[in-house]
């Protein structure tokens, strides 16, 4: 298969794009459904088309890729026309309040700040962002309220590494790791179920620092474990149907020698 060739020129993009605010202006109008959308109806959505474009992104589904963030731009836009509307901002401020900021977050390409590599561009951001007009009054304080826990827990650190507070190499983590394995162990046996929960959280915060320590995103490591085990117990269940038997009825033994012929015939780790 030939590979496809990318060769639209600025002009098409700027009338792609034209043409995809044209339909939405009339849907807006005259579709029943899409007129009585506002920004508390579109977030539920919103969250739904977001997820499904990082399923896409993590399965490499390049034609999905496409589909999702297509559907992520048609949100972006929504709220745009819902704003103009209201007659507070539109497109166009959405777009040149963006590059506004790409700008501003960029010294080291529009302006005499020096960055030799992405690390380094890193190391710089949250001050920026700290100094821009409007935007964090701390450096915590840009990570949403309402973002999953376990990307949550990476942006905090990630966000405090990006102003010193960091350990000096990855290897220091491990101590912190077995510290808060070994204060769980205690917890399991001799405190509260509010304080072995409490363990637990500072036992996963830990792995979470392990992880972005070693360059990996503990969300990606963690959804691709999740898909293995489903790939997994999937073939398990359906070997049992096989049998004709119910999976409750077969025993721990049986179902690990199952588990492994799985781990063979699907492959992986």
């Amino acid at each position: 298969m030939s590979e496809h060739k990318i060769e639209h020129t600025r002009q098409e993009k700027i009338e792609a794009l034209g043409r995809v605010i044209d339909t939405l202006d009339r849907l807006r109008v005259e579709c029943p459904w899409d007129r009585k959308q506002t920004n508390e109806s579109l977030r539920p959505n919103t969250i739904e088309e977001v997820y499904e474009l990082a399923d896409a992104l993590l399965a490499n589904d390049k034609q999905n890729i496409k589909k999702e963030l297509g559907d992520v731009l048609l949100h972006v836009l929504f709220y745009s026309k819902i704003g103009e509307e209201k007659n507070e901002f539109d497109i166009v401020e959405v777009a040149n309040s963006l590059n506004e900021k790409l700008i501003f977050r960029h010294p080291h390409i529009f302006g005499s700040v020096v960055a030799k590599d992405a690390h380094a561009v890193e190391l710089n951001w949250e001050q920026i962002k700290l100094k821009e007009k409007g935007g964090n009054k701390t450096v915590l304080s840009g990570v949403p309220s309402t973002l999953p826990p376990l990307i949550k827990a990476y942006r905090i650190q990630e966000k405090a590494a990006n102003v010193g507070f960091d350990w000096e190499t990855p290897e220091q983590v491990w101590d912190k790791v077995k510290e808060e394995v070994g204060e769980f162990e205690e917890a399991v046996s001799q405190m509260s179920a509010n304080e072995r929960e409490a363990e637990m959280g500072d036992l996963l915060f830990s792995l979470v620092n392990a992880a972005r320590l070693y360059k990996i995103h503990p969300d990606n490591a963690l959804e691709r474990t999740n898909k293995k085990f489903i790939s997994r117990f999937n073939y398990v269940e359906q070997r049992v149907k096989d049998q004709g038997r119910n999976i409750k009825d077969v025993t721990l033994g049986e179902l690990d020698e199952l588990w492994n012929e799985a781990k063979t015939c699907l492959g992986g780790e």
